[in-house]
């Protein structure tokens, strides 16, 4: 079985129910089956041993998806944000690729030497056939998306989701048919990661149609779920930060709207529990997850949520912050730096098992243990009740003093001031303490503090070595689209500062 068997089922069990929603045009699930198998005789024929895709999310993309699969060949949706220079780096690593590029954004294609056709001319060309060739026989162990890691903290690493990979994640989280034919997904995901493979794996899978929000805006937001009646999305923390920044405290008034799911980097606790008020109605889900394990391992469902916020129990309350529990199928383990399981409550490294879990990188191979289990870098610990909790990176771990400091522990503590809209701390190198702990802090508008405020505010909750050695106030964070913080950046910027 390939990924190719979710549209299939989709497509011949209710062909008439819409499929796809973009910019006020619809198309049914058969008529979806039709154009994949003819822009998919394209791919074949084409020679191809890859399929790259440069653009937005729209018709294109599901499309695409499925077309490289009819054709048997791996697909890879890359950043359109990048720069021309860094594009033809990522885009010569795939194999024998033909580049499907949106025709707004053929000159970021400069330098490439691969085949390149815009997707006006592959789609017109698919429309135009008379014939369609049955689907590839492909090995269900053949890879059949590539995603490129975001490179926060090194360059950017290619990761394969096999099919078996994939239809795990699929078949073990959602029952197949389980929409009524009214829903609707609001997505505005980006194409290139892996939350947006997963929605269009996972939606066509349930018959839900999916509506796309091409260009995250949070008016626009609110008002596409409104007009199409979304009764699901799916979001990344600072789009959430931004949707409840333009209801200033209002009620949401998007009646049809049953489940929220976010993730993709860590979400304030301010921000979160502000849409849990303006969205009383709706579930939320925290779903944790990482490229190399297909989309999403953990759950915090919404029950949970409702519960944490209205809790007078401080260790229930704490679980608003937790990735919940593994879905099923994954195993989830924490360990110490030696290796070995640490106690309930202590951090370690998560280390993840299951049968969609990948962890196998292009051109280097897996990296998974002699026993299949995938360190995740993500420190974390673990709860009487099984409740995981993230607390960062290891990569991202202050070292002061010889004394390990979590940056997340001192985030959360900065953003409950009334003065913070947004913070993020990093380590810089010091002579005498070998890293300094500097906070970076976004001021929310009209309000105004100092850094000895915020030093003080975080010592009377931390003990005196997680307080920040420095404050430094911007005016935003780099981050990437889907809101992980660029730390790499920030530090560059506070030693340049340093050193003019």
């Amino acid at each position: 079985m390939t990924i190719s068997l979710i549209l299939d089922m989709a497509g011949s069990t209710y062909p008439e129910r819409r499929a796809l929603t973009v910019d006020g045009s619809t198309v049914t699930f058969g008529e979806l089956c039709e154009l994949v198998g003819a822009t998919g005789t394209e791919l074949q024929e084409s020679g191809a041993k890859h399929v790259v895709f440069l653009g937005h999310s729209g018709i294109e993309l599901p499309t695409l998806v499925f077309a490289a699969a009819h054709a048997g060949l791996p697909f890879t949706p890359v950043n359109y944000r990048l720069g021309a220079r860094q594009l033809t780096e990522l885009i010569n690593r795939a194999d024998g690729a033909v580049v499907v590029v949106d025709p707004a954004l053929t000159s970021s294609l400069t330098e490439v030497t691969a085949p390149i056709v815009t997707t006006t001319d592959l789609f017109a060309a698919a429309r135009a056939r008379t014939d369609v060739l049955p689907p590839v026989d492909v090995d269900p162990d053949a890879p059949a998306i590539v995603l490129f890691t975001s490179g926060t903290t090194s360059a950017p690493k290619g990761v394969v989701l096999r099919h078996s990979h994939l239809l795990s994640y699929v078949m073990g989280t959602v029952d197949f048919g389980s929409a009524e034919e009214t829903d609707a997904a609001l997505i505005s995901v980006p194409p290139y990661h892996v939350a947006g493979m997963g929605t269009i794996l996972t939606n066509l899978y349930a018959g839900r149609r999916m509506v796309y929000l091409p260009h995250f805006d949070s008016d626009a937001w609110l008002a596409l779920a409104r007009q199409e009646r979304a009764t699901s999305a799916m979001v990344v923390p600072t789009m959430l930060e931004r949707i409840v920044q333009s209801l200033r405290g209002a009620p949401a008034g998007v009646p049809s709207l049953r489940s929220l799911s976010y993730g993709g980097a860590r979400m304030p606790r301010p921000t979160l529990e502000a849409a849990l008020e303006s969205f009383p109605q709706v579930g939320f889900v925290n779903a944790y997850g990482l490229t190399e394990t297909s989309s999403t391992i953990a759950l915090l469902g919404p029950d949970d949520h409702r519960e944490a916020l209205t809790s007078d129990d401080p260790a229930v309350r704490l679980r608003l912050g937790s990735i919940g529990r593994p879905v099923p199928g994954v195993e989830a383990e924490i360990r110490s730096a030696l290796g070995d399981p640490v106690a309930v409550g202590d951090q370690g490294e998560l280390w993840v098992r299951g049968p969609q879990v990948s962890g196998e990188y292009m051109g280097s191979g897996s990296v998974l243990d002699a026993d299949g289990w995938f360190p995740t870098r993500d420190l974390a610990y673990q709860d009487a009740d099984g409740y995981l909790f993230i607390v960062g990176r290891n990569d991202d771990t202050i070292i002061r003093g010889g004394e390990n400091i979590a940056p997340a522990e001192i985030e959360d503590v900065l953003v409950e001031h009334p003065a913070v809209q947004a913070v993020a701390v990093v380590g810089v190198p010091d002579e005498h303490w070998g890293e300094a702990i500097v906070a970076t802090v976004v001021l929310e508008p009209g309000h105004d503090t100092d850094a000895e405020d915020l030093r003080q505010f975080v010592r009377a909750s931390l003990r005196g070595s997680r307080t920040p050695d420095r404050v430094v106030f911007v005016d935003d964070l780099p981050s990437t689209a889907t809101g992980k913080i660029l730390r790499k950046e920030i530090v560059a910027s506070i030693v340049a500062s340093a050193q003019s």
